[in-house]
């Protein structure tokens, strides 16, 4: 039996579709080359996909009556008398003692093509999953068709990190195993690729390449020189995509009744994926997908504080406002995990710069180490690291386009954290234009306190009256601008940027002269000493302007001390200007 090529096929439309044919469908249970499998048509399911949309029922035989019905399988075309009927993209139930599936008829498949540039509002991410009865929630009893998993393989990634995020993925209905990976870290098509993913062959959509891999895998139904179809039913059901389309190898199928699945390799790219629609996904051979640059150096410091291993890995990351915050959460933590010099005692450093089309750019800076709390410390940054690209992808007002990320995390020997004990100066009443001397003390994490100088000029010109020295730590100045900030749903992405590059490290300790007057902060912006008849202004009207947060101090004066310890904590002492 010859298997199909790129190009025309004859269309079996669905009205000729009749129980008991023949038929036999292509797919890869080993290497790159697709095998034959038999099909018996077993009728049609009306209506069942949707309004108007159909999905015909077949038995398999052949191999797939020993492996059942396998994730990776979806996208497997069907031909009945050299005519294309669709694609594999369903099964019925668990522990059946028939391999059956549905068949997604190659017409709904086709619509991919002529569809706008529209997003589907289910588009499903790993921080918001809608799971409807009989897609995502059948379990394994239920006599639900349900779509295919495709195997979200996974390679360069520690055990321990898989297990922590593996729940995540399978609850938008991927199957997360470790696999093998020859995706190279540029995005850019391979020689020959127009030749490539011919019907039947492995194809892979890949999240993220280079050190770390990770791609969704399925199974080519239609190729028509160009443009490529798969799956049978989406991946994400995110609508346009931009996405680097690559070859994929089997390296086995493993048998099971409950999740039969393909164990597989991603190879090399040959195109861009553009589509990931409701029934089916469409990606282009030979062009590019955009994706975003990371890099990862990783050192690890001795006792002596000397630099006694250094790591650099990198990436390619799918760009999309609710995977990349979630992908740059997983590179990072994997980039921590699993290392030698890791020790539940280690405390980590990291500071890094994000690159965005235009003239943005932020700049990060913190620290973490280990706490009360059970969540590891490499999980806790890689959080906070994920955390500046969701506020930078949520903002209502326009896509970010990142152009590159790099990152540098130190891996320091103990657990360094101090916490602010108390603080004196040297005298209590100043004149305007005066320095003002003190010392500060903190208590680290198991050692001796820490005593530290400081001096902070009262400026010229202060009326007379009394201030505030608060010594205190990041957390505590940066509260306010992020509520004013968080509260504003139309913030545009050059206020938020802002508002990101303004945060405090935590890692200083900041001497702050504060005077009774009012501070209004506002969206990206801090107005201290704001008149009452200003704040009136502001806040008129019937509804409060829930984007303003007050305070009742204004910083006249600021001064940081650089430590390399997580400084948390305040301290305040009362000054008078004669």
């Amino acid at each position: 039996m010859v298997r199909p090529k790129a190009g025309p096929v004859p269309i079996l439309k669905l009205d000729q579709v009749k129980p008991g044919m023949r038929a036999v469908a292509w797919t890869v249970f080993e290497g790159s080359e697709p095998e034959p499998v038999p099909v018996e048509i077993i009728g049609v399911m009306k209506n069942v996909w949707g309004p108007r949309q159909d999905i015909i029922l077949g038995k398999m035989g052949g191999k797939v009556e020993r492996t059942s019905v396998a994730a990776g399988m979806s996208g497997s075309p069907v031909y009945h008398d050299g005519k294309l009927l669709g694609a594999m993209s369903l099964r019925l139930g668990a522990f059946t003692k028939d391999a059956i599936c549905g068949i997604t008829p190659i017409e709904l498949m086709l619509e991919i093509k002529e569809l706008d540039q529209g997003r589907p509002a289910d588009a499903r991410a790993p921080q918001k999953v809608s799971v409807a009865p009989g897609l995502l929630g059948a379990s394994a009893g239920d006599l639900y068709l349900t779509p295919i998993a495709n195997p979200l393989t996974f390679s360069g990634v520690h055990d321990s990190v898989l297990r922590d995020f593996a729940p995540m993925f399978e609850r938008i209905g991927m199957v997360a195993l470790q696999g093998g990976s020859a995706t190279p870290l540029s995005a850019r098509p391979a020689a020959g690729a127009s030749r490539s993913l011919q019907p039947g062959d492995a194809v892979s959509a890949v999240l993220i390449s280079g050190d770390l891999s990770i791609a969704v895998s399925g199974t080519v139904t239609y190729n028509d020189g160009k443009r490529v179809l798969a799956f049978g039913h989406p991946m994400f059901n995110m609508g346009p995509v931009e996405m680097p389309m690559a070859e994929a190898e089997v390296v086995h199928v493993l048998a099971s009744s409950f999740t039969p699945t393909k164990i597989l390799n991603s190879g090399q790219v040959v195109g861009a994926l553009r589509q990931d629609r409701h029934s089916g996904i469409m990606g282009v051979l030979g062009e590019e997908a955009v994706t975003i640059p990371m890099s990862v150096r990783v050192r690890s410091f001795a006792d002596s504080r000397t630099v006694r291993s250094e790591k650099t890995f990198r990436f390619r990351i799918f760009q999309n406002q609710k995977w990349t915050p979630q992908l740059m959460v997983f590179t990072l933590y994997n980039s921590m995990s699993g290392l030698n010099d890791f020790a539940e005692e280690s405390t980590f450093r990291l500071n890094g710069n994000i690159q965005l089309d235009g003239p943005h750019q932020i700049s990060l800076s913190t620290m973490q180490t280990a706490g009360d709390t059970p969540i590891p410390a490499p999980l806790l940054l890689a959080g906070w690291f994920g955390d500046k690209f969701n506020r930078l992808f949520t903002n209502t007002v326009k896509m970010p386009r990142l152009k590159t990320v790099d990152v540098s995390i130190d891996l320091l020997p103990e657990r360094r954290v101090a916490v602010i004990e108390n603080a004196w100066t040297d005298k209590s009443e100043v004149y305007a234009g005066e320095e003002l001397a003190g010392k500060v003390f903190l208590r680290p994490y198991r050692g001796e306190r820490i005593e530290r100088p400081f001096r902070v000029k009262v400026p010229a010109g202060i009326p007379k009256g009394p201030l505030r020295l608060v010594v205190s730590d990041a957390d505590t100045l940066n509260r306010q601008k992020y509520f004013a900030g968080g509260a504003n749903r139309l913030l545009d992405l050059p206020e938020t940027v802002s508002l990101i590059n303004q945060e405090l490290s935590n890692n200083q300790l900041y001497i702050s002269l504060m005077q009774p007057t009012m501070t209004a902060y506002y969206d990206d912006k801090t107005l201290p000493n704001v008149p009452a008849s200003v704040l009136n202004v502001i806040q008129a009207g019937r509804e409060p302007n829930r984007r303003l947060a007050l305070a009742n101090e204004s910083p006249v004066e600021q001064a940081a001390i650089p430590f390399d310890f997580v400084i948390s904590g305040s301290y305040s002492l009362n000054v008078n200007v004669r």
